[in-house]
């Protein structure tokens, strides 16, 4: 099978991931093969490749917001039939014996292990994923708009709810990429007003499409104090700005996996009056399953940016360049 490999991270910019002919890999104890269709091209992808993270093994092939369809069943796997149409999210397995998995906090177990990270992800023809963690997927939604929400979506809907914005209620949006602009469609669904802070006149034009009723960069100041924020952009200094126009009482939810330092905060001006600043730590398969069940009703349309397998080093400098428009997806099939 063809996948998109890469041996040592580094810069996009020199193009390290590299095409390579691998062996299609063979389910084990209640794990699925599937026939990857596409492959979601996300911030994560990014932070892995160029090394941000601590990476676990080498060589790897990144990618976990993967649409497919079965075409093996590992022992002991009944969940699926072959044929069925699946998707892949980030959260590959957990021990589900901790404190953390126990109290339906599996996002935060010590053990947690990650598609595209422990394991060999989507950026691939074919890959294997433990099936109680695999989502069954609404037939409303085409692969390549599925795609997209198997993290970005996932990721923006628990930082929504981390937030704790309510109905009615402003909601400033820091960075518009793929999550974003899916969060942004859930919270007009949820009759809040949604305000956009980004400095790409693409990202401006997107985000007015889809409702913002404001658009400004991160330095410019909105009509009114917001209630609630979410900071998607992995740029620490983001956070002032936030905090700036945050009401007190508000509270900032930060959805990155990795943030440049924050620059020091002066509590008085930017933390006190019981603002609350929180981190977005991966997902549960409880916010898949319902962001999945709520994605029809909303309808929510995923905009995406697609691109032959092979033009994978190409779809991440794009995204590290701000340069697509919604989500980027790589075709597999």
């Amino acid at each position: 099978m063809k996948a998109m490999r890469f041996q040592a991270p580094g810069p996009v910019e020199g193009a390290p991931l590299g095409l390579v002919d691998l062996p299609r890999p063979d389910p084990g104890q209640g794990e699925i093969r599937l026939r990857a269709t596409v492959c979601g091209v996300c911030h994560t992808d990014l932070h892995t490749v160029e090394g941000e993270l601590s990476l676990p093994r080498l060589p790897l092939v990144p990618g976990h917001q993967v649409v497919g369809l079965v075409e093996a069943r590992g022992p002991g796997a009944m969940r699926f039939r072959e044929g069925d149409r699946v998707g892949v999210p980030w959260l590959y397995q957990t021990c589900g014996a901790c404190a953390f998995c126990r109290r339906g906090e599996e996002n935060l177990c010590d053990r947690a292990r990650f598609t595209g990270y422990h394991v060999d992800g989507g950026y691939a023809e074919a890959l294997v994923v433990h099936e109680a963690f695999a989502y069954r997927l609404p037939e409303q939604l085409p692969d390549p708009l599925a795609a997209p929400l198997l993290c970005a979506g996932i990721i923006g809907y628990r930082a929504l709810r981390l937030s704790e914005v309510k109905p009615g209620e402003r909601l400033g949006l820091f960075g518009f990429g793929a999550s974003a602009h899916i969060a942004l469609q859930i919270a007009r669904h949820w009759k809040c007003e949604v305000l956009v802070f980004t400095r790409s006149p693409a990202h401006q034009a997107l985000a007015r499409k889809l409702g913002a009723v404001w658009v400004g960069s991160a330095s410019d100041a909105p009509p009114e104090p917001i209630d609630r924020a979410i900071l998607f952009a992995p740029a620490g200094r983001l956070v002032h700005n936030a905090l700036r126009v945050l009401r007190k009482g508000g509270t900032l939810a930060i959805a990155a996996i990795y943030l440049d330092p924050i620059p020091e905060l002066d509590y008085g001006a930017l933390l006190y009056g019981e603002r609350t600043v929180r981190s977005v730590t991966a997902s549960t398969r409880r916010d898949g399953e319902e962001l999945l069940a709520l994605a029809p009703e909303i309808p929510i349309r995923t905009e995406v940016e697609s691109f032959p397998l092979e033009a994978a080093n190409e779809a991440l400098l794009r995204l590290k360049r701000s340069e697509i428009r919604g989500a980027g997806v790589l075709r597999l099939a």
